[in-house]
């Protein structure tokens, strides 16, 4: 999870790629009330690259707590004129992210 981590503050979209399963599922924050599913690098990567490709973009962690193949983390994504605070839920499998689910505070 560290360098998952290091590979989203660096805006390293290939390394964060590299760091999940070929069949990583994600669930997006928007649009409300369920967000898209994304599943395998290529549309994870479609998913992912407007947050990459912005340079005002950070995450900022505010708590890791690790439940066994299963990691939450507590952060606020930051951009040029303003923040949210969520949360992802991840599952890790062979020491590789296979799921990322991600919630924001309304």
């Amino acid at each position: 999870m560290d360098q998952f981590g290091f590979a989203w503050a660096s805006h390293d979209l290939d390394a964060s790629l590299r760091l999940i399963t070929t069949d990583c599922i994600f669930e997006t924050t928007s649009p409300a009330p369920n967000g898209v599913r994304c599943q395998g690098r290529d549309a994870i990567r479609d998913a992912w690259q407007p947050i990459f490709d912005d340079p005002q973009s950070r995450f900022e962690i505010e708590e890791t707590i690790d439940a066994g193949d299963r990691v939450v983390q507590l952060w606020r994504y930051n951009w040029a004129d303003g923040h949210v605070r969520g949360v992802d839920v991840y599952r890790v499998r062979d020491g590789l992210v296979a799921e990322k689910l991600s919630y924001v505070k309304g």
